[in-house]
């Protein structure tokens, strides 16, 4: 079997447990990995003592490797790619995609037109308990929907180069795309700098998305609360379901519900009828989302007519296409323009 030779950039946080998944694929060769920091590149070659390690990413681009797995400061995204790309390498670019649209849109152009794979780092879009919600959503079983909430926080990892919102919603935001199937119209943003008031940068954010259908969505983001929380509520005509992701138990659906009486003669007879039904652990069967993601990058690599590992779509070989990047990356630019202007609402134009 052909293994596709891989080379990882950025050997920080999100670097190694890339190189760990593809170090463990059949289809994977990892070959090469490039960091700053010598004392990254040490442990690295501890953990893989066969794999090159280099301080120059240049050299990780002038190899034989195929592929290429970026992992560095958003602000770095749009050169690395466009020159991996130039260089012949597949890329698989950590979220967001790029610090703005009109970056995120050169990658993508530029892979079409070199005819190379392109992915975003979305890594939820492969998690079994996201796609379970997805699925349950899709089937009509908590009926017409009607709102979503999110709640992603913990105390840090402060950023030095972006906002809490562009670390934290691009997860949330590419969820929710994922499980709704539709884009969103227009998004509002509040937020506040506290701890980096000199820099601006913002530790908490508040974004709120309108869907087609009358759906709202809100996010709640934060480098600044005492307790790591990760949950999503899902609203709907007929049940309602929480998606916890640091929870043993990680999708529950509520037969929960609120229902109008279809008439009444008088406004004493008018009453709200509620209804408390039973609770239901949702079966999910568990694998690790990242690795996934690598496998989905390989495959679409070493057969772009694959079937996409996830929902095994013939007509879309990814679930986390750059073009999908491009789409967190509007989102996350319009409420950017919003957080900065009062919280007013920005029409979102998704191409």
């Amino acid at each position: 079997m052909h293994k596709t030779k891989i080379g990882v950039i950025g050997c920080g946080y999100w670097g190694p447990k890339l190189a760990r998944n593809f170090h463990e694929l059949p289809s994977a060769d990892l070959r090469w990995v490039a960091d700053f920091r010598t004392d990254r590149l040490a442990h690295m070659q501890e953990l893989y003592p066969g794999v090159a390690a280099t301080r120059d990413y240049q050299e990780v681009l002038a190899s034989d490797v195929e592929a290429v797995a970026i992992a560095t400061p958003v602000s770095t995204h749009h050169q690395l790619a466009m020159q991996a790309l130039a260089a012949g390498k597949h890329i698989l670019v950590e979220k967001p995609l790029a610090a703005t649209v009109a970056q995120a849109l050169d990658i993508t152009d530029a892979a079409d037109n070199y005819g190379l794979v392109a992915m975003v780092g979305h890594t939820f879009q492969y998690n079994p308990a996201v796609n379970r919600v997805r699925d349950l959503i899709a089937s009509g079983e908590l009926g017409q929907i009607y709102y979503i909430n999110a709640t992603r926080v913990n105390l840090g990892l402060f950023q030095p180069d972006i906002n809490v919102m562009w670390d934290l919603a691009p997860h949330d935001i590419s969820i929710l795309l994922h499980i709704l199937g539709t884009d969103p119209c227009e998004v509002s943003a509040q937020g506040e700098a506290y701890v980096q008031k000199r820099t601006g940068i913002h530790e908490v954010a508040y974004l709120t998305l309108r869907f087609p259908g009358d759906i709202l969505a809100s996010l709640r983001v934060s480098w600044l609360d005492p307790v790591k929380t990760r949950r999503i509520t899902v609203v709907g005509s007929k049940k309602m379901l929480v998606y916890d992701d640091i929870a043993d138990t990680k999708v529950v659906l509520y037969d929960k519900g609120v229902e109008v009486p279809p008439y009444s003669d008088t406004p004493q007879e008018f009453y709200l009828s509620y209804r408390h039904g039973p609770e239901t652990v949702v079966p999910v069967r568990w694998e690790e989302p990242l690795h996934l993601e690598c496998r989905a990058f390989v495959g679409c690599i070493q057969d772009p007519q694959a079937r996409c590992v996830r929902c095994s779509r013939r007509d879309q070989v990814s679930c986390s296409t750059a073009r999908v990047g491009v789409k967190v990356v509007r989102i996350l630019e319009q409420a950017q323009k919003s957080l900065m202007n009062g919280g007013g609402r920005e029409l979102i134009g998704l191409r």
